[in-house]
């Protein structure tokens, strides 16, 4: 099991550059920050860029993996995406995870003054997304014209570190994602579907996943091809309230196949309030335990 932490872009550099060395030195296998212009009641408050976040993380750590969760097609065109995709690939030496997601409603969907797409448009936006921003990443001189995006002559020189480019890790809980997923990516991510309770939600990751499972059976895709991400803060509890609760989460996730659990670091109030003192005790005591 592999276990990774997302840091909300939410605080100055002088702040947040601490919480990346802290969880590069700490051990956890990768790290995140959301990629939006805003990011629901938290839109008042102050917010950072994730590209300029994660390059500047790439230059404060040596091992850790950084990614994004998840970028999408919202604000993003794939021809300009992909020159930030490759810097970033290039200035941490080949550590970038790129989490790719179909964009939800709300600020970042409504702040450049489009209309708000209803759920086919925006996953038939974000498969052309993918799609482009695949050709371009890998081959130099891309040309498209589809009927969401287009490209002339689209560079990636030099390419990116990882050959034949960055990992994808796709977010998807509905068929045609999942399909995505199945064909683009080197990891699937999911927030399971919902659930009144905590082990309703996990009763709906396990269907979640025997779904998953069936796409990829269908795409002719090896199951164990792929790594399987789950975002444990999806569900009802917050997966830091106590480090027994982390290590009971975490092998909750071992036993429906999940290569990698996603935490968030504890914020004081609001979304993912917690106690910092229970991630460090994470991270010192049962971080080895749980990897191993």
């Amino acid at each position: 099991m592999r276990i990774g932490i997302v840091i909300l872009p939410d605080q100055r550099w002088s702040v947040a550059r601490h919480r990346w060395q802290q969880v590069d030195e700490w051990g956890f296998d990768h790290a995140w920050t959301y990629d939006h212009l805003g990011w629901r009641d938290l839109v008042d408050g102050p917010w950072f860029d994730s590209m300029a976040t994660l390059t500047a993380a790439a230059t404060v750590t040596s091992r850790i993996r950084l990614g994004t969760l998840v970028a999408s097609p919202n604000f993003r065109h794939p021809a300009a995406f992909a020159r930030q995709v490759t810097a970033l690939d290039d200035v941490s030496d080949g550590r970038v995870l790129l989490g790719l997601g179909a964009g939800g409603i709300g600020f970042d969907s409504a702040v450049l003054g489009g209309e708000t797409l209803p759920p086919r448009q925006r996953v038939d936006r974000f498969a052309e997304f993918t799609e482009l921003l695949d050709a371009i990443l890998r081959e130099d001189g891309t040309t498209w014209r589809g009927d969401w995006f287009a490209a002339v002559d689209a560079r990636n020189n030099p390419g990116c570190v990882q050959q034949p480019r960055v990992p994808f890790v796709v977010a998807a809980n509905g068929p045609r994602s999942m399909r995505l997923a199945a064909r683009y990516g080197q990891g699937w991510v999911t927030i399971g579907t919902g659930g009144d309770d905590l082990d309703a939600w996990w009763a709906g990751v396990a269907e979640t996943v025997a779904r998953f499972d069936s796409v990829l059976a269908a795409q002719g895709r090896d199951p164990d091809a792929l790594d399987r991400y789950l975002s444990l803060d999806a569900a009802p509890v917050f997966s830091l309230s106590s480090a027994q609760f982390f290590a009971d989460q975490v092998g909750r996730a071992a036993e429906l196949g999940f290569t990698d659990v996603i935490t968030h670091w504890p914020r004081e109030s609001s979304w993912y309030a917690g106690d910092e003192a229970i991630l460090a005790d994470v991270a010192t005591r049962l971080l080895p335990q749980l990897r191993g």
